[in-house]
């Protein structure tokens, strides 16, 4: 996606794309107080005699923030797995999270470029009669609701239809999923001739719902423009009033039709007749248009027996077949939990599994309907016999569907591997849990939703991620009852229940349809929910929900950074989270360091907004890389990231003439370090100096020299290296007309005293 920037994204909050001005030159910074890791303002020094009341509070916010401390390690942890698959293939087997599928176009809002339509639209055919009736509507209202059920092809049919209004070289807008129609109209994100896609639209947030009235205003102002807007949406929208004129109920292309016409856009050798016939009938069966492509694909590049395995779905039939035979309840419960398991080391599944019987044996003794009838007396419900054999029984109880394989253990240093249960595919397990949903009710869903919300209140960071991950598959099925029942739950529980709840909105993120529902339930949670939903919230609009959704990610967490102490803290972590996971999204990082500059600018001299961007800024400069926590983010990114200069240096600049001055040294001083022996990064040094400069003040130009120059003794930066780099920095600028600035052209080791940064006394905090 290009062009992320835009305020549409988003919200109209800040505009990341504003450069931020320099300071005046005769501004002057408040009194430093931060050395040494003391606190950055007064305010948070301690009262004299705090009293008992004041006692209490101040141990219950430590303990608070011990706890949120936890769950960012937490976080960080699961992070740096997912980091390493970002841009990979996706081995759902081993990866924690997803991240390496790939988006259909307009799933993140934004700019959807030609070449992705194209990508989009190479095999597409139109479904008749609804295609053009929605085209029909939209040329008459510049308005149509796409209705119909998930992987119909709605998303598709949303960009041929604005392709065939403007035309195929068209660049088309996605906009945010939710709370958009009400405030659409008025805003001033519409632009003349131009083509937009709310895709998976899931309504509005407020009480208020969206009126026909505003239906109608913005059908108005996008006819007055020449614009069209083209929405999807689940069938429900159709009962909704305001929009009801405008759906119409999309249904997938004639199956053997779409893969008759990718034949013709794909070479392949000829069939036999037979072959042909078997072929054309499994297409005829199929209800995705994305499954008959795939079969097409495969047919044109493995021949005619790949095109029908992929048709006949064996591993749909292998899971069916197994429901099919009535499992046991020892059998039934076993495949259930590692459903929700799969992965861990085989020991702990045992555990886990015992619990699970436990559960459901209380919940039998309460007089209710048992899980399974057993079949006799050797498959009493949960007979756990010593003698059992339990962990051969594998070979028999699920052939085909689950296996063992040795998998590193969490110290991955060590080198210790232990034996897992994990499913032969990946799709075993989504289906496992379908089939789970489909056919069994209360009776084992109640015990097994009480052993879920065990294991997130008590178990391992290993074992809480893959519970997160099983029930973002049950969300696919069960929204509701996941969100009312579990996530309502967790997201204001203790910290291993609110981490839990994030990582599953992350793991649902991974579906298409079901990642605006996941924006939505954390934007639930933001505002007048308590200060445990909001943590979570901002948690949860890390990696990738805050990578979908990345400029109202930055809105929100930036509104939660101006909340109470224990919420902003939270937010701010967020933040560097959030940029810890770009590093190889660099128009990401990038929005995100503008964005916190921007801030800067905006926020008036000395007010509240510009002192809590200011520590977000001096946290971001300090944060590590999630693949090597000994190495500055910032030598990342002005080691790959040629644009990052810039937009560091101001950073530096602005949190150079706050109190926070000493962490920012030392911030600048460990990137010169690792970025010493890296002869490649001197142009980036010499900009990021450039623009150091420019926002500081010739003094404290000088000032800065003599504070980098004294940090530059430190052990931990006294090396070889460093302080030529640090030459570079501050000698790319020498020779200004200013005696301030001459004097900056002394070698760094010189021991002249310089004065140090201008006092607060009598000037403005900048």
């Amino acid at each position: 996606m290009a062009d992320a920037s835009d305020p549409a994204d988003g919200g109209p909050a800040v505009s990341p794309a504003s450069p931020a001005p320099p300071p005046d030159e005769d501004a002057a910074p408040p009194t430093p107080q931060d050395a040494g890791g003391a606190p950055e303002a007064a305010e948070d020094a301690p009262d004299s005699d705090p009293g008992p009341e004041a006692t209490f509070e101040r141990r219950k916010e430590q303990e608070e923030r011990e706890e949120d401390d936890r769950g960012y390690d937490d976080l960080r942890r699961v992070h740096q797995l997912v980091n390493n698959n970002f841009y990979g293939g996706v081995d759902a087997s081993g990866a924690a999270f997803g991240f390496g599928a790939t988006s259909s176009p307009g799933l993140a809002p934004g700019t959807i470029e030609p070449d992705e339509a194209d990508r989009a639209l190479r095999f597409y055919v139109p479904p008749q009669h609804c295609f053009d009736e929605a085209l029909g509507k939209l040329h008459e209202g510049a308005l149509v609701v796409l209705t119909g059920p998930d992987n119909c092809g709605r998303g598709a049919g949303s960009l041929a239809l604005l392709r065939k209004i403007l035309g195929e070289g068209a660049r088309l807008r996605s906009l945010s999923p939710a709370n958009a129609l009400a405030e659409l109209a008025a805003s001033r994100d519409l632009k003349p001739g131009q083509g937009y896609v709310i895709l998976d639209y899931v309504g509005e947030l407020h009480a208020e719902a969206v009126q026909v009235y505003e239906i109608g205003r913005l059908s108005e102002e996008l006819r007055r423009k020449g614009s069209y807007l083209v929405i999807t949406a689940g069938d429900t929208a159709r009962r909704r009033l305001a929009l009801r004129d405008h759906c119409v109920p999309w249904r997938a292309p004639d199956p053997v039709e779409l893969f008759d016409h990718c034949r013709e856009k794909l070479p392949y050798a000829g069939l036999e007749p037979d072959t042909e016939t078997e072929l054309l009938e499994r297409v005829g069966e199929q209800r995705r248009p994305a499954d008959v492509v795939a079969a097409a694909v495969a047919l044109s590049r493995k021949g005619p027996q790949a095109a029908l395995e992929t048709l006949r779905d064996r591993h749909r039939e292998l899971v069916q077949a197994w429901f099919r035979k009535r499992p046991d309840a020892d059998d039934l419960l076993a495949l259930a939990a590692l459903a929700f398991l799969e992965g861990i080391p085989e020991r702990t599944f045992e555990k886990q599994c015992a619990a699970l019987a436990a559960h459901v044996r209380n919940w039998e003794q309460s007089g209710e309907t048992p899980v399974a009838e057993p079949d006799g007396p050797a498959g009493a419900p949960l007979s756990g016999a010593v003698t059992g054999q339990s962990r051969a029984r594998w070979r028999e109880r699920a052939v085909g569907l689950v296996t063992t394989e040795s998998r590193l253990g969490p110290s991955r240093d060590s080198g210790r591997s232990e034996r897992c249960l994990v499913f032969t595919s990946p799709r075993i397990r989504e289906l496992v849990i379908e089939e789970l949903h489909d056919l069994y009710g209360y009776e084992l869903w109640y015990p097994l939703r009480q052993w879920l919300g065990e294991l997130a209140l008590l178990g391992d960071l290993d074992t809480r991620a893959e519970v997160a991950r099983g029930v973002a598959l049950l969300a696919r099925y069960a929204l509701v009852e996941v969100d009312e029942n579990l996530l309502q739950v967790w997201s204001d529980g203790i910290t291993s229940q609110r981490v839990t709840a994030a990582l599953t909105l992350q793991f649902m993120c991974g579906v298409e349809h079901l990642a605006p529902q996941a924006r939505n339930i954390v934007l639930g949670w933001v505002d007048n929910r308590g200060a445990g939903r909001a943590v979570t919230a901002a948690m949860a609009l890390t990696g990738r929900l805050g990578s979908l959704y990345r400029l109202e990610a930055l809105n929100w967490l930036w509104f939660l950074a101006n909340r109470g102490e224990r919420v902003a803290f939270s937010a701010r972590r967020s933040l560097v989270l959030l940029l810890q996971t770009a590093e190889q999204d660099p128009e990401r990082a990038l929005l995100i360091l503008r964005y916190v500059r921007t801030v800067i600018a905006k926020a008036g001299p000395g007010s509240r907004e510009r002192s809590i961007a200011l520590r977000t800024a001096v946290q971001l400069l300090e944060a590590n890389r999630l693949e090597a926590p000994s190495e500055p983010f910032t030598a990342a990114l002005l080691r790959t990231v040629p644009d990052s200069a810039r937009h560091l240096g101001s950073l530096w600049a602005h949190v150079l003439h706050s109190s926070s001055r000493s962490r920012a040294v030392s911030a600048l001083c460990r990137t010169l370090v690792h970025l010493r022996e890296d002869p490649s990064v001197t142009g980036a040094v010499q900009e990021l100096g450039e623009a150091m400069r420019n926002a500081m003040s010739p003094r404290q130009w000088t000032a800065l020299r003599h504070h980098l120059s004294i940090a530059l003794k430190h052990p931990d930066y006294a090396i070889p290296g460093a302080g030529q780099l640090a030459q570079v920095l501050l000698g790319s600028l020498r020779g200004r007309a200013s005696a301030d600035s001459r004097r900056s052209t002394q070698p760094l080791t010189s021991s002249r005293s310089t004065p140090p940064f201008p006092s607060a006394q009598g000037g403005r905090s900048k």
